[in-house]
């Protein structure tokens, strides 16, 4: 039996099991072993690989969004107005098929913005390159998940979950759990809060799953099963999401006003330029980037006078970090 087969069968196991207390060790053995099965499927192979055109984009500017969609819910045509570059747009599905770069200069910032083909379901498991499309979604600062609003809410969770299954963790932070494998002593388990989701005999069988049997752990907020075995596995990324809603020119008013108050989200229209402009401000609050204005020494400080504007990147994705000034953004804001 292949991983792809050993991950359908865990997946159907998981929905068909009742979640209560006498089955919530087992579930948490299955999804451990589902996190262990899809870590091996993102492995890159073994096997020298055939020459071709590379995918991946070399990273400049002051930050890095990715676009990330289906075919044919405007991606080109968002990249070819925000940018000065030219991504072919056509009423077919996958028109683009490489990863196509732009640059939205917006505040004094180069904003590198990056076309990528549209991926389908089942992208995690490598249908239509949908591996090397999330390997770059990886690389970026914020992810732009470009939907079409005729289609509801289908290619939404569609998505979230092709992202999760292959560690990408939207508009979420990072779990406080204290983990640190040791050489002896066994497992040594303690929390700060009082836990509902997770004990000390789920951990331990998680972590013995892992053939861990010596470790430190120390939970700072009260996680479920899968955040502690995202600590474990120790290679999820997190990071902003915007949520565009395209074509809203082909909807009702009632359905654009719900859209729009969905956190996250953002309604535009390609066709007819609505609303880009707000997409810009709310893309500029989730990149969280700060401009430093230099003086010459002995000056007094002036705002009218700009001069060599320097854009300092605040860390986004590390929520117990990032520390807000006083009346700043915080793109966590609201998640």
């Amino acid at each position: 039996m292949g991983i792809l087969e050993k991950i359908s069968e865990i997946e159907k196991e998981i929905a068909r099991t009742q979640k209560n207390k006498a089955t919530e060790y087992h579930l948490g053995l299955l999804k451990a072993k589902l996190a262990k099965y899809r870590a091996q499927l993102l492995e890159p192979s073994k096997s020298p690989a055939a020459k071709g055109e590379g995918f991946d984009v070399m990273k400049s500017g002051d930050a890095r969004v990715a676009l990330i969609g289906f075919p044919s819910v405007g991606k080109s045509t968002f990249l070819s107005l925000m940018t000065s570059t030219a991504s072919e747009a056509a009423s077919y599905e996958f028109t683009t098929l490489t990863c196509i770069p732009g640059v939205i200069e917006y505040k004094g910032a180069n904003i590198q913005l990056l076309d990528l083909p549209g991926i389908i379901e089942g992208a995690a498991q490598g249908k239509g390159r949908g591996r090397q499309v999330i390997a770059v979604a990886r690389t970026a600062d914020v992810v732009i998940m470009m939907l079409d609003a005729t289609k509801g809410e289908v290619q939404r969770a569609l998505l979230e979950k092709e992202l999760e299954s292959v560690g990408i963790r939207l508009n979420k932070s990072k779990p406080n759990i204290y983990f640190k494998p040791k050489k002896g002593g066994g497992i040594s388990f303690n929390s700060t809060v009082t836990l509902t989701q997770c004990s000390e005999k789920l951990v331990q069988l998680i972590l013995h799953e892992y053939k861990i049997f010596n470790a430190e752990v120390l939970f700072r907020e009260d996680c479920s099963p899968d955040e502690f075995i995202d600590v474990i596995v120790g290679n999820r990324v997190y990071m902003p999401c915007l949520y565009v809603y395209n074509k809203i020119d082909q909807i009702s008013m009632e359905e654009v006003d719900r859209l729009a108050r969905r956190p996250h989200s953002v309604v535009i229209s390609c066709g007819m330029k609505l609303n880009l402009d707000y997409l810009l401000e709310k893309l500029w609050e989730y990149l969280a980037l700060t401009c430093i204005y230099t003086k010459k020494r002995g000056l007094p400080s002036d705002s009218q006078i700009i001069s060599q504007p320097v854009q300092i990147r605040l860390g986004v994705g590390d929520k117990h970090k990032v520390q807000p000034s006083k009346g700043g953004l915080n793109p966590y804001d609201g998640a």
